[in-house]
């Protein structure tokens, strides 16, 4: 996963970062909000509360075994008095702070865990707030579906190599050429990609001129389950020297079976390879 995203709450780009194991989130990016040239001034103006520095003081407790809490009461005694200044750096310094993270460079600026961002931006705009909650969820429903399909996809490749080892130790005679060995290892691909997709990967590239890849890059998560599958099964019937017609039918029966099952669609549209 790209350990940076960045996200927009209203019509404010706001970064995401992967930092400490969790995710943290640019609150110079949401102090850009309420004051777009002065988001040092808003943080610090943040801080200088007292109910701040208790929020801060007690994320850090729960969180940090490396906290220092003496430094945190001698802030929280100034907290709120008209003299009374605090920067990100100064907090991170004294206390040894893990919940705010202060960068330069690119995408640098201030970071705050997001327990403590959302408090932030709940201070700077309760509509900023709920915008960005709502955002931020979807950005990571959009990273667990994107791991779901790495996940599946890397379970068919390593399938894969189950079926062409049943491949290459059944079907291929020692006399063939390299040209004739890849198109052997083509028609048993094509055999699977009939089975689910009803297109052999040819048909596939004809009808997608403009799409990179091949068909199974596009395969959905469900998809993908079912090929898993299917590939485990076609090396089972390569192994008891069924015929490659017969296995086709086989494997259609299943793969209708199972994409209904995993869709749970019971309408699901027979896919199309000669078997009624």
């Amino acid at each position: 996963m790209n350990k940076i995203k960045q996200i927009e709450v209203l019509k404010e780009i706001v970064t995401v970062q992967r930092m400490h194991e969790d995710d943290y989130i640019c609150i110079t990016d949401i102090a850009r909000y309420q004051e777009p040239e002065r988001t040092d001034h808003v943080i610090q103006n943040w801080m200088r509360n007292r109910n701040t520095i208790e929020f801060l003081g007690i994320w850090e407790k729960l969180n940090n075994p490396g906290f220092k809490p003496l430094e945190f009461e001698g802030f929280k005694k100034q907290a709120g008095l008209n003299s009374f200044v605090l920067t990100p750096t100064q907090w991170i310094t004294a206390t040894g702070a893990i919940g705010i993270i202060s960068k330069r460079g690119r995408y640098g600026g201030t970071f705050a865990h997001k327990d403590i961002a959302f408090e932030f931006a709940s201070w700077v705009s309760v509509e900023f707030k709920l915008y960005l909650i709502k955002e931020f969820q979807r950005l990571k429903a959009e990273e667990l579906k994107q791991l779901g399909w790495d996940i599946r996809r890397n379970l068919a490749k390593i399938n894969y190599r189950i079926h062409t080892d049943a491949i290459k130790e059944n079907l291929i005679p020692p006399e063939l050429t390299p040209q004739q060995i890849n198109l052997v290892y083509a028609s048993e691909a094509d055999v699977l990609n009939m089975a689910l997709f009803g297109m052999t990967a040819k048909q596939w590239r004809d009808s997608h001129p403009g799409d990179k890849g091949n068909i199974r890059d596009y395969a959905n998560m469900s998809q993908l389950v079912c090929l898993s599958n299917l590939e485990n099964l076609n090396a089972l019937f390569i192994q008891e020297k069924t015929p490659q017609a017969e296995r086709l039918r086989k494997l259609n029966r299943i793969a209708i079976q199972q994409m209904s099952i995993l869709t749970n669609d019971t309408g699901l549209k027979r896919l199309e390879t000669g078997d009624k």
